[in-house]
């Protein structure tokens, strides 16, 4: 199984624009949400379920609040929350405004093909970070 055929398990080859728009709605509602609530105030975001249970760091841990900081301008504190979110702001940027562009056009962005040489070394990325966040020598 190639990179590309998993893919088409999650991004259909006809994408619907009507699927778009309320994945755009929800987008824009989210962002609207996290930039006006603080999620290391507020009670409105749900804590990490991986971290509740096992008292360790999930690769996502920090990214809401990462985010927050990312739509106040502080990309400093943002990557003292959640380095790996950085990495990822760009793909799921992209995602984003292919999402907007489908919803507004009716046609989304050129959908990239990535090889699964990048997967791999993502995800390898993702688990190397995973064990080193969670080391006395992290913080």
């Amino acid at each position: 199984m190639r990179a590309n055929d998993l893919l088409e398990l999650f991004t259909p080859e006809r994408p619907r624009r009507d699927v778009a728009v309320v994945w755009t709605l929800l987008a824009v509602l989210a962002v609207g949400i996290l930039s006006v609530f603080n999620p290391a105030q507020s009670q409105l975001f749900p804590p990490c379920p991986f971290r509740a249970f096992t008292g360790f760091d999930c690769p996502g841990c920090g990214s809401t609040r990462a985010l927050h900081q990312l739509l106040h301008g502080d990309v400093a504190g943002a990557v003292a929350l959640n380095p790996l979110l950085l990495v990822f702001a760009p793909i799921l940027g992209y995602a984003l405004l292919s999402t907007v562009t489908l919803a507004a056009r009716g046609r989304p962005l050129p959908r990239p093909r990535i090889s699964a040489r990048w997967i791999w070394a993502l995800l390898a990325m993702i688990m190397l970070f995973w064990v080193v966040r969670n080391t006395p020598w992290w913080r």
